[in-house]
């Protein structure tokens, strides 16, 4: 029996992740789950903010979206999901599903001076993105986008994985990710 394939689309704040498997999920005909959307159901049913969910939201937003991701590949459903994983919280849920899954990553990237315009950008662009996420409260200092971009670590397992600038349009264009992803 073939494995369905779970495509991890991944990469620092306002690296394109979201569009890009926004995009990728069209393209490939599969379903797409993001951990920010499921955080915001909760924050919707909650009647809460970001900053009134204590620790236990967020394990809860990241327990459920694990659970989902491990019903549907157990189900034989293929899926694009969209996260900023990190490696040292994301691995060990991801390497469970190893056996489960035909497992790719893609990692977004792009310059930081362009990170920093798209996060300004995605907060004036929706207001309500601060009841969601707190990103208001992060400071658009320099040394803290810098620290944002550098600290970030991708999760790392041994699987097929492909970096993607998405600086200008995305390079590899959609075309060669859509190639990585069915090969």
């Amino acid at each position: 029996m073939n494995k369905p394939l779970l495509i991890v689309v991944t990469g620092s704040p306002a690296s394109g992740k979201t569009t890009l498997a926004h995009i990728l999920a069209d393209k490939i005909n599969c379903p797409l789950i993001s951990r920010d959307q499921l955080k915001e159901g909760l924050v919707n049913t909650l009647n809460l903010t970001h900053n009134q969910l204590d620790k236990s939201g967020d394990f809860h937003v990241y327990d459920t979206f694990f659970e989902t991701i491990d019903l549907l590949v157990s189900k034989q459903i293929s899926i694009v999901i969209e996260a900023a994983f990190q490696d040292k919280l994301w691995r060990p849920k991801l390497l469970n599903l190893l056996d489960k899954a035909d497992i790719k990553i893609i990692v977004c990237k792009a310059n930081a001076g362009l990170i920093k315009t798209r996060f300004s950008n995605r907060l004036s662009n929706n207001p309500d993105r601060e009841k969601y996420h707190g990103d208001h409260s992060v400071s658009l200092s320099k040394e803290q986008f810098t620290s944002m971009i550098e600290n970030y670590k991708p999760v790392s397992i041994d699987v097929a994985t492909l970096q993607v600038d998405t600086t200008n349009n995305y390079n590899p264009a959609i075309e060669e990710i859509i190639k990585f992803i069915r090969q």
